[in-house]
């Protein structure tokens, strides 16, 4: 199985490099784990929301071009929250049917309808916003957490 994280823009931070590469390193036992990184568009001061319209396209149109034949999990804050263990779940599911998952996290003005419109489920991890950097952390560990409780391994709680 691959799971697959497309992402915009490029994580300057040391500690959040760190935690992804050990989330990476832990997932390399169960899938093969691969994270694509799209280049983000300048957002103008004081952009109108035509301008972050058009930036929030083009990135999703880069976004698109990168998904190869997937069961695509678009990150959305008004996307369907679960548990761990419903995610755990669902990736089960999905992995009965298809070779790869690809999860989306888009830039800082979100995910253009084109890329929400290809989405096989929009997930939320609550009502939060969380940088985009801070947010592969998150989902690489929660990715991680779902395979464990898939192969009944125990993970602290």
């Amino acid at each position: 199985m691959n799971i697959n994280i497309i992402c915009v823009g490029k994580i300057k931070e040391k500690f959040f490099t760190a935690a992804i590469d050990e989330y990476a390193k832990r997932l390399s036992r169960f899938v093969k784990f691969n994270i694509i990184e799209i280049p983000d568009e300048k957002i103008p001061d004081n952009a109108s929301f035509k301008e972050e319209e058009r930036i929030k396209e083009k990135e999703g149109k880069a976004i698109l071009a990168k998904i190869r034949d997937s069961y695509v999990i678009s990150l959305c804050i008004e996307g369907q929250e679960m548990p761990s263990e419903a995610l755990a779940a669902k990736i089960e599911d999905i992995s009965m049917r298809a070779n790869a998952i690809t999860f989306i996290i888009g830039g800082s003005l979100g995910l253009s309808d084109e890329v929400k419109a290809r989405s096989d489920l929009r997930l939320s991890f609550g009502r939060i916003t969380l940088p985009h950097q801070l947010m592969r952390v998150v989902l690489s560990e929660q990715i991680y957490r779902a395979f464990k409780i898939i192969h009944n391994e125990t993970y602290h709680k």
